[in-house]
């Protein structure tokens, strides 16, 4: 006989809606935002991400993505995001051509 599961044990913790989150990041691509989100996550903070999407015909290029926390947890958000934004991009290494660059053409 299988024993009685506790239902409340198997509901994610909603937030409290009295929470005070704080803005840490905001981008108006919402790719560059949903990685900062998942970043924030795999770190063990939990973050909202939010759309300040504005009607375009009355507000051209106006909007954006933004990234909430917890009050509590702004500091360390702020902390890994900049350590994301210092860290070197791939690059490519000297004796590889530039995909900018245009093939050597044959003669």
């Amino acid at each position: 006989m299988a024993e009685p599961r506790d239902s409340a044990a198997d509901v994610q913790p909603r937030p409290d809606p009295d929470e005070k989150l704080v803005r840490v990041f905001d981008s108006e691509q919402e790719s560059e935002a949903l990685v900062v989100k998942g970043l924030l996550e795999s770190e063990g903070i939990d973050a909202d991400m939010t759309s300040l999407a504005a009607i375009q015909e009355m507000f051209p290029g106006v909007g954006g993505t933004v990234i909430l926390v917890r009050e509590e947890d702004a500091e360390a958000a702020r902390r890994v995001i900049a350590e994301f934004k210092r860290s070197p991009s791939v690059e490519v290494p000297d004796d590889e051509p530039d995909s900018s660059e245009e093939p050597p053409q044959k003669a």
